[in-house]
């Protein structure tokens, strides 16, 4: 049987709204720390205090308890170079030269936020930089295919088409998707990177999901480590990871973990940006 997609109250995206504000706001300083020297679990603290200054909880820490493996032990996804998703933050030390992958999420009165940012270490090569860049790119040209009445296939065949117009250089991983979000951090519909227009759910006002592409400078297939969460490019290419949470409104997106709600880069694509007043 189907699960049910959640379909929220414009009272209940105001306080999606709230937990995005908090997400965006954690990965902000947890960015701005990456540095060399610096360790992902220093990243992972920094994520903590932000959480405990806004009095909001993580929807990461403990993730996973009770499924028959090991609940995941920090606030954040801290995964660095050849480490696609789902880095276990710890003693690792940045080097200059990295590209690191912060995975982040809050949870406000219930609600859920969950968005990811791909950042340089210092000085990195320009295949690096690219490739994040590319990421990034890729989810706003997703998210600029959500609309009510669309499908979700729309969505996945934007970061499809998006990442492939840049050439066969990258990976797009298919095992891992995007989500819906709500009161748990994943609720159906799962959103694929890869895909068909016209094909999947469709996308109705009160939907709120995660784009969240995942991209390589190499294959696609991946391995997961023995620790049970951290999941790794088989050929040890780089990897990055880009996630924004977003809000289906009747006549227009409002994306809910970006300060400006995505108003910048949605204008640029020519998508109606529609906060809540």
């Amino acid at each position: 049987m189907r699960e049910r997609i959640e379909i929220k109250t414009p009272d209940q995206i105001r306080l999606m709204r709230r937990a995005g504000l908090v997400t965006a706001e954690g990965l902000e300083a947890m960015s701005a720390a990456a540095r060399p020297g610096v360790t992902t679990g220093e990243l992972d603290r920094i994520g903590r205090e932000v959480l405990a200054r806004r009095g909001a909880r993580s929807n990461f820490l403990n993730y996973g308890a009770g499924w028959g493996y090991p609940p995941f032990p920090g606030v954040a996804c801290i995964s660095v170079n050849e480490v696609v998703v789902h880095g276990i933050p710890g003693e690792r030390v940045l080097a200059e030269g990295d590209i690191v992958s912060i995975d982040f999420g809050a949870i406000v009165e219930g609600w859920h936020a969950d968005a990811a940012r791909t950042v340089a270490v210092g000085e990195v090569d320009e295949p690096s930089r690219t490739l994040s860049e590319v990421t990034r790119r890729s989810m706003w040209d997703g998210i600029a295919r959500i609309r009510a009445g669309a499908r979700v296939g729309d969505v996945s065949h934007g970061v499809e088409s998006s990442v492939g117009s840049h050439g066969r250089s990258y990976g797009v991983l298919r095992e891992y998707t995007g989500h819906g979000i709500g009161t748990a951090m994943h609720q159906p519909p799962d959103v694929p990177n890869v895909g068909r227009p016209r094909r999947g759910p469709r996308i109705v006002a009160g939907m709120c999901l995660c784009v969240e592409p995942m991209v390589t400078l190499g294959g696609e297939e991946v391995v997961e480590l023995d620790d049970g969460w951290t999941v790794v490019t088989r050929d040890s290419s780089r990897a990055a990871h880009w996630e924004n949470t977003v809000a289906v409104m009747p006549d227009g997106l409002w994306v809910l973990t970006e300060p400006d709600g995505g108003e910048a880069e949605l204008g640029g694509r020519g998508v109606r940006f529609a906060p809540l007043g």
